[in-house]
C-alpha cells in the first residue's frame, strides 16, 4: 500500500486542526456558559477539550486569543435582536413592545451565559471585550428614544426609563424573581416609559 499523496495528507492535517480548534472554543462556551469566566481555567478548557495545555496554546496563543473565539462562535449562535430593524417602526409604542418581546426573549435564550459575564465583569479581560454588548444596549436606547419627540426634562426620564427597560437586570427581575411571563413585563415597562415624560 502507497502513502496518501503529500496534499491529501496536508488537507487531512489541516481538517484535524480545524477540528481540534473547534472542540476548544466548544469547551470554552460550554464552560463559561456554565461556570462563567472567572471561574474557567486554561487548564480546564484543555481537559474539557481532551487536549494538553500546550496543544491548546498552539491554537490560542493567550487567554485573550481564546475568549475572543469563544465569544465570536456564541455569539454567531445567538444574535441578539436587531435595534435598526426597530428603528423602521414609526409608532413610538408599537417599536418600544416589539424591541422588548425580541430583547426579553433573547435574555430568556441567553440568560446563563449573560449571568456569568455581568457577574464577572470585574475582570479587566471581560470587561473589554464585554463592552460591545454595553455599546450594543446603548444603541438600542438610542434607537428607542429616537421615535420620541422629547425634550429637557421628559427626555432624561424617558430615557432613563428606557435604559432600565432594556438591562437584563430588569428582565430578571421581572422574570426570573417576580415571576412575570415576558409580555407582562414587556406591558409593564411600555407603562413604565409612557409613564416617564
Amino acid at each position: 500500500m502507497t502513502d496518501q499523496p503529500r496534499p491529501y495528507r496536508m488537507r487531512r492535517r489541516a481538517e484535524s486542526q480545524q477540528q481540534t480548534r473547534q472542540r476548544i472554543t466548544e469547551s470554552a462556551v460550554e464552560l463559561h456558559g456554565t461556570l462563567g469566566p472567572s471561574r474557567t481555567s486554561i487548564s480546564a478548557v484543555a481537559a474539557h477539550a481532551g487536549v494538553r495545555r500546550s496543544t491548546l496554546y498552539r491554537h490560542f496563543a493567550d487567554e485573550g486569543a481564546l475568549f475572543d473565539a469563544c465569544t465570536a462562535h456564541w455569539s454567531a449562535a445567538n444574535p441578539p435582536p436587531d435595534p435598526f430593524a426597530w428603528a423602521t417602526i414609526d409608532d413610538p409604542g408599537e417599536r418600544l413592545a416589539i424591541a422588548l418581546g425580541e430583547l426579553y426573549a433573547f435574555y430568556g435564550r441567553t440568560a446563563q451565559m449573560l449571568e456569568n459575564l455581568f457577574r464577572d465583569e470585574e475582570l479587566p479581560l471581560v470587561r473589554e471585550r464585554f463592552g460591545a454588548f454595553r455599546d450594543y444596549l446603548r444603541v438600542a436606547q438610542d434607537t428607542l428614544l429616537a421615535s420620541r419627540a422629547l425634550r429637557g426634562h421628559a427626555r432624561r426620564r424617558t430615557r432613563a426609563a428606557l435604559g432600565h427597560a432594556i438591562a437584563f437586570s430588569t428582565w430578571r427581575s421581572l422574570v426570573r424573581e417576580q415571576g412575570l411571563g415576558d409580555d407582562e413585563a414587556v406591558g409593564l415597562m411600555c407603562a413604565l416609559v409612557d409613564g416617564a415624560r
